[in-house]
């Protein structure tokens, strides 16, 4: 009979036993590996949720922008240079609530731990804009369509085409060119 490696199992199979558990003991050896285990799965796992929600974060926000603005709302396709200002309102976000924190901190005093944060993520916004951002190709027709659309699920993203927009770019790149 193979070993068991999933902690509910491992722990179901050792109800079953009487008496204690040694410590040096073949039992406790694999109800120690499965709970390890279980704790390593458990933070991959959030690991890549909270990856994706910070992926899909500019999603929402460029969903949101396209669909509320009157200006937008019949705009088909957008150009690079809208792509770009819309990346830096997305930058931009947190301005407003670091400025109210910095006004309400007296001088000397440390920053607080929410500032910390909101500057932490504006400084990562921009390194990441400068190196690159994922963003949905809203100069394609069918994904401008598709974003409107989008129900907000990891999934439903998939269909859409996503371009890299970094901050000196000034065209958007060409075909890929296969190697020889």
């Amino acid at each position: 009979m193979p070993l068991a490696h999933n902690l509910n199992k491992v722990t179901k199979n050792l109800s079953k036993s009487t008496g204690q558990m040694h410590i040096k003991g073949r039992k406790f050896k694999q109800l120690n590996r499965a709970t390890l285990r279980d704790k390593k799965i458990n933070e991959r796992k959030l690991k890549t949720l909270q990856q994706k929600e910070n992926e899909l974060a500019i999603v929402f926000f460029l969903q949101k922008l396209i669909n509320d603005d009157d200006d937008f709302k019949v705009q088909e396709t957008f150009s690079l240079e809208e792509i770009k200002e819309f990346i830096e309102l997305f930058i931009g976000r947190f301005d407003d609530e670091l400025e109210e924190l910095r006004a309400a901190r007296r001088p000397g005093r440390p920053a607080t731990s929410r500032q910390q944060i909101l500057e932490e993520k504006v400084k990562h916004d921009r390194q990441v804009y400068a190196t690159g951002v994922k963003v949905p190709d809203l100069a394609d027709k069918e994904t401008v369509q598709r974003l409107r659309l989008w129900n907000g699920t990891t999934g439903g993203a998939t269909i859409m085409k996503f371009v890299h927009v970094s901050k000196d770019m000034t065209e958007f790149a060409t075909a890929e060119v296969e190697m020889k």
